[in-house]
This record gives C-alpha cells, structure tokens and sequence, in this order.
C-alpha cells in the first residue's frame, strides 16, 4: 500500500462522522462552517516519496527511454503543462502522474517508432506545493499548486465532484500549530456568492462528502475513536 493510499484511509477515517451524522444532501454533522479563525498553516513538510503525485506546470522531469540514449534527457514542464519530445512532439503533462505520462510517451512511440519500448518518468523537481483532494470526486488524488488557489478550484482540478456527491458539505483538513484541525464548507453557497471562496494553501486535504463511500466509512468507523477526530483532533 503506497502513502498516498495510506493517507486516503487515514482522511476517509477522519471523516466518517461527516457521512454518518447528517443526512447526505445537507450540511451537518460535526465539522463547523464558517470557521474565522482558520487560519494558514504550518510550513510544509516534505512528501514522501512514492506519494501518487501529479506533475504541475514549471516541474523538471527525468525522462528515460531504455536503450535510445537519443530520446532520453530532462525535460522542463512549460506554463502551458506540456513537454516536448523528440519524434512525438508536444504532449500535456500536467495534472498526470509519472506513470501515466510515461505509459503515454511508450504507447505513442510503440505505434510508429519502437518496438515495445521501455519508458521511465521521474519528477526531478516540483516547483509547487501540493494538496490532497479526495471523496467524492472524479479524479482524487494529489496535485500541484502554483499560487494562490481556491476551494472551487482544488475541485475543478480533480475534475468536478461525481453524481453523488453532497457539495454542501466539503471538508478542509490543516495542520495549525501542531495540531490538525477542520472546517466545513458549502460549495453551493460559495458558487452562489454567499459565502467567500476560501483559500486553500500547501498540505491541505480536501474532501468532498458523498454516499459513494458510505460502505468504506461504516467498515473504518469501527477501529475509529470518534471523539478524538475533530476541533482539533
């Protein structure tokens, strides 16, 4: 199990009373709304390793193609997000992991080029710092951010939330003071102009509640000490 996996049981388990005490269209449950104090968070701190992370604009990239030296060499993500490479040309690499983007670069030179060929993408840079958007959303998983960023946009970077989402009750989870703590908020309400567009900074996780994961949150709930999860927990 990778860390960003592990990282996605530990978030589901931390809201599991979001699912179970309100109903799943509202708001509720015990994570407060329109928190004044939420402030910005503690610096950040490295992610580990083998995190499911995805390339963001103005990263450096190690590309390798193995056995055609020719066609390996670092690579620099423009403004854009895209890369060029020999033979292919331009291809999009932001919002992708290194897996995908080398699984792309192999299938494009396999169809006319190489035979079955070898390709490895690292990250040998990121220039970004990164959040963690997950729940009910089409694309969870964690991504770059380049500058200020809002709510509504760390959505729109997992691709929207999915048919069963419950917009009206979105989660922040940040590191202040040591402590991690939480605050809710409506994405309708935002979307409608009732309430700010909050922003969200480095390290953040952002969930999205939804009935999809309904069955995980009652298999988790039972090793889960609900009163230790929330303000701060």
């Amino acid at each position: 199990m990778t860390v960003f996996h592990r990282l996605r049981a530990m978030v589901l388990a931390l809201i599991v009373p979001i699912a179970l005490v309100a109903c799943s269209t509202g708001r509720g449950g015990p994570v407060p709304y329109e928190v004044k104090n939420f402030g910005r968070p503690d610096a950040p701190v490295a992610a580990a390793p083998d995190v499911e992370y995805r390339i963001g604009a103005l990263d450096d990239l190690s590309v390798t193609v193995f056995r055609v030296p020719d066609l390996s060499g670092e690579l620099h993500v423009d403004a854009t997000g895209k890369i060029t490479m020999p033979l292919i040309g331009e291809l999009t690499a932001v919002g992708k992991t290194s897996g995908e983007l080398a699984s792309e670069i192999k299938q494009k030179l396999g169809a006319k080029y190489i035979n079955n060929p070898e390709v490895q993408v690292a990250v040998k840079s990121a220039t970004s710092s990164r959040i963690t958007v997950d729940g009910s959303v089409s694309q969870p998983g964690i991504y770059p951010i380049a500058g200020p960023t809002t709510l509504i946009q760390a959505v729109a970077m997992a691709k929207g939330v999915t048919d069963d989402a419950n917009p009206r009750r979105v989660v922040i989870f940040r590191q202040i003071n040591g402590q991690r703590q939480a605050a809710a908020f409506d994405l309708k309400a935002i979307r409608r102009g009732e309430m700010p567009d909050t922003p969200v900074f480095g390290d953040d996780i952002v969930v999205i509640d939804g009935s999809s994961s309904k069955s995980t949150f009652r298999n988790i709930i039972q090793t889960v000490p609900l009163l230790a999860l929330f303000r701060p927990f």
